[in-house]
Parts: structure tokens; C-alpha cells; sequence
């Protein structure tokens, strides 16, 4: 169980898949079933219109960022690299409602620890909190 005074990290990503596909939540959790987990591994998703549909409840670790799980929250961006402006709108709410809850949290992109070289979400996560204020 993944218990909030633990929750370090906010961490941002993306389902790496085509711009122009308009996949969902549900679609991300066949393909983590496909790779063998238990579900998806995200606590939300933000689909191309600015959907923010529920991935795993915020109580239950997630499957996101290898070593870090037990310590995150992790929402996904649908999508690789041209994300809509419905979606940086709901990642920011999806964003402050975690930091209201979690005030100590660091809000961050997966490629932003070390141990991978991962390139997600393909921007740069705390310029882009710098520039709306979070």
C-alpha cells in the first residue's frame, strides 16, 4: 500500500505511442497487462482531448518508475512528443491537486532520474512548472 507522508515524487510521462492516436486509460492498461504487470501502472491519464481518466487508485503503489514506486505518483500523457494544450491544461490540474495533497512532493519528468535513459515525457517538465507558476 502506498501510504501519502511516503510520496516524494510527482512524476510525469508519456505512453510513447503515436500523436494521433486517441487512446485511453483502458488501453494502457492491456498494454502493461501485456508486459506482464498487474494493470496499469499510472495513477491517472491524460488523454488527447484533456480527459484525466483514473489509472491505479492513489493508495496503491504504482508500476512507473523502477525503485521510486513506493515513493510516486505517476500521470501519463498520451502521446510522444506534440501533446495538446487540453492536456498541459489538465496535467496542471492533475499536478496541483497532487501538490495540495502532497506539499513536499518534487514534480518531475521519468527521464529526470538517473538510472534511466528514458527520454519522457520529451520535455522538460520543471521549466514548464516554472512557467505556469508551479
Amino acid at each position: 500500500m502506498l501510504k501519502a507522508e511516503n510520496i516524494r515524487y510527482l512524476v510525469v510521462h508519456c505512453a510513447d505511442t503515436p500523436d494521433d492516436q486517441p487512446l485511453d486509460a483502458s488501453d494502457i492498461h492491456q498494454m502493461h497487462l501485456g508486459f506482464g504487470w498487474n494493470g496499469i501502472g499510472y495513477h491517472r491519464v491524460i488523454c488527447r482531448d484533456g480527459r484525466i481518466e483514473h489509472g491505479r487508485p492513489d493508495y496503491w503503489i504504482g508500476a512507473h518508475v523502477k525503485g521510486f514506486n513506493e515513493a510516486s505518483l505517476g500521470v501519463c500523457l498520451i502521446g510522444r512528443e506534440d501533446f495538446t494544450d487540453a492536456q498541459f491544461a489538465a496535467l496542471e490540474t492533475v499536478l496541483r491537486d497532487w501538490r495540495d495533497a502532497y506539499p513536499d512532493a518534487e514534480i518531475c519528468g521519468h527521464r529526470d532520474f538517473d538510472y534511466t535513459d528514458k527520454t519522457c515525457p520529451n520535455f522538460n517538465v520543471g521549466q514548464w512548472c516554472e512557467k505556469i507558476g508551479l
